[in-house]
């Protein structure tokens, strides 16, 4: 008997994680030097609230969760004698994975019958939330773990993300885009366009200038990656800028008229290293 988990950086929310049964880790953010966990210190993401902060100068910073905090997570169900499922957002993008290393080592030598399996979907935000989403219904229609690793081999890599955002002086100050590349963006309208490879890091791989023309070349992205787009779900994702995300989606639909969109906001976390207005498309794909 094993259960699921997943962390706030993947997008999934209290009410995703109930229908699929996942259990939420939450991961961290501060702002005007007040640590806050997603979905433990609020109920619901106040975006408007938080990217208007940043709108106005705000700086917020991400950090990653102690051993003890894991722990805190993971022994209810080791207790209880449960194995774990934790399908988490990208290691290469974070030190917090050495932490949940010491927590597991230090409960398994407490549990040693149980075991924590780990789905790494080298990608986060809605890249992570596609898989999660796929894996939920693996899981509702009985699935083994064994079966869901299995998928994970192949599957991690054949889900795409390509997203841009208007101002990119936050990913200059997170270090993910090169600072001339972000002076010249803001100074010129040209806007890079990122995605998730396959080795779990975000990487500039294109630019446009203005908002049609970067979401015209998303579009095109996804017209030579798509696989069988109608029976998988297309998610979009946007910080505050949802006119532009739904023009992403009419966009999208007029090619492929029976996509299954589904629109949310990017959580505070991500939000923190693109700021406002970024907006982002994962789809079922040949490859990343």
């Amino acid at each position: 008997m094993y259960v699921l988990f997943a962390d706030t950086d993947e997008e999934i929310t209290p009410e995703i994680a109930k229908k699929y049964g996942y259990n939420l880790i939450s991961m961290p953010y501060s702002i005007d030097e007040k640590e806050i966990y997603p979905y433990e210190d609020f109920d619901v993401f106040d975006y408007r609230g938080f990217y208007s902060r940043l709108r106005s100068g705000a700086t917020p910073k991400t950090s990653g969760l102690s051993p003890e905090k894991y722990i805190g997570y993971f022994e209810p169900f080791f207790k209880e004698g449960k194995d774990i499922l934790y399908v988490h957002f990208s290691s290469a993008m974070s030190g917090t994975f050495s932490a949940m290393n010491i927590a597991y080592d230090e409960l398994k030598a407490k549990y040693p019958e149980r075991t924590l399996y780990l789905l790494d979907t080298k990608a986060i935000s809605i890249g992570s939330l596609n898989m999660l989403e796929e894996i939920g219904d693996m899981y509702l229609r009985g699935a083994t773990v064994e079966e869901i690793l299995k998928w994970g081999e192949t599957e991690i890599y054949k889900f795409a993300v390509y997203f841009f955002a208007e101002d990119l002086s936050f990913f200059r100050r997170s270090g993910r885009v090169p600072g001339i590349t972000a002076f010249m963006g803001n100074l010129l309208g040209i806007k890079p366009i990122i995605n998730m490879a396959e080795d779990g890091i975000m990487k500039s791989v294109d630019k446009a200038r203005g908002k049609r023309g970067v979401l015209a070349k998303i579009l095109n992205y996804v017209e030579d990656l798509q696989e069988d787009i109608a029976a998988h779900r297309v998610i979009i994702t946007h910080a505050d800028a949802e006119e532009s995300a739904r023009l992403l989606g009419d966009m999208l639909k007029e090619k492929y008229p029976n996509v299954n969109i589904e629109y949310l906001v990017l959580n505070p976390t991500a939000g923190s290293h693109c700021g406002p207005d970024c907006v982002g498309v994962s789809f079922h794909a040949k490859h990343r």
